[in-house]
């Protein structure tokens, strides 16, 4: 995923992903990090004809730049609301490792909460994307505190998150588009719910980190305004021996394919 970090000043680090194929600005020391997680996210979207792709709470843009440098057709919006990290995304997208795919990349600083004209205004029209990715806040706000502000509002969540998060993806996607996200396990009956009859044929892949070990994560694609059932897929083990990623596990983690619907 990472050839290991260069320090750029005191507090960044410039991350490449994809073996090299792209580099990310990101905080040192604060803030929310992006990895595979990110990285995985991204390999939900498939597309062979150009698409445009939104990515809500974007960070510093690692997931939404991974889909822009794995195809070639897509043009992504990096959706971020903190004015600190929409300015890491912005950086990041400059910086000269990402050029072959600068163009396709956009930044917009705005809350992923913002409804109807306001919404509108921020630059996320309806109907005007294919492909909605999102990587919520996963903690309970019940958990334990961090000091650092900006890792707290990019883990934290809310009451009633999912349900903003999927009503914006559905209003800013065109019907037939694809929403995907990663979560916690915890999260399944919540996003369920969200999706309500916004989305359908919703897809749900566990992932364990090794064989007999419980889930860590989850994988979610939903179609907008489908009505097909929900599947429940086969599940992913990332490990399989020591600290070594599983071969397909590694080419999404990588770049190297997607993760397509059944």
């Amino acid at each position: 995923m990472t050839a290991g970090p260069v320090l750029v000043a005191a507090a960044e680090t410039v991350d490449a992903f994809h073996r090299g194929k792209f580099h990310v600005l990101q905080p040192l020391g604060q803030g929310h990090r992006s990895g595979m997680d990110a990285m995985l996210l991204a390999s939900l979207v498939a597309s062979e004809r150009p698409c445009r792709v939104a990515d809500l709470g974007a960070g510093a843009g690692a997931a939404g730049m991974a889909v822009a440098s794995r195809i070639e057709t897509a043009h992504v919006v990096l959706v971020e609301r903190s004015p600190i990290m929409a300015d890491y995304a912005r950086r990041s997208v400059a910086l000269a490792e990402n050029a072959r795919f600068a163009s396709r990349v956009s930044v917009i600083e705005a809350d992923v909460s913002l409804a109807g004209k306001a919404r509108v205004a921020a630059g996320l029209a309806d109907d005007s994307f294919d492909h909605v990715i999102m990587n919520p806040p996963f903690n309970d706000a019940s958990d334990r505190k961090t000091p650092d502000r900006l890792k707290a509002e990019a883990h934290a969540m809310s009451d009633g998150l999912f349900e903003v998060w999927v009503k914006t993806a559905g209003a800013i996607m065109r019907p037939g588009g694809q929403l995907s996200l990663i979560a916690r396990p915890e999260s399944i009956a919540d996003i369920i719910a969200a999706c309500g009859r916004r989305f359908g044929g919703i897809e749900i892949t566990a992932l364990h980190p090794r064989v007999g070990e419980n889930a860590v994560r989850i994988l979610v694609t939903a179609i907008k305004q489908s009505r097909k059932r929900l599947v429940l897929r086969a599940p992913l083990v990332m490990h399989e021996e020591g600290h070594r990623f599983a071969d397909h596990v590694d080419d999404l983690n990588n770049g190297r394919a997607a993760y397509r619907r059944r």
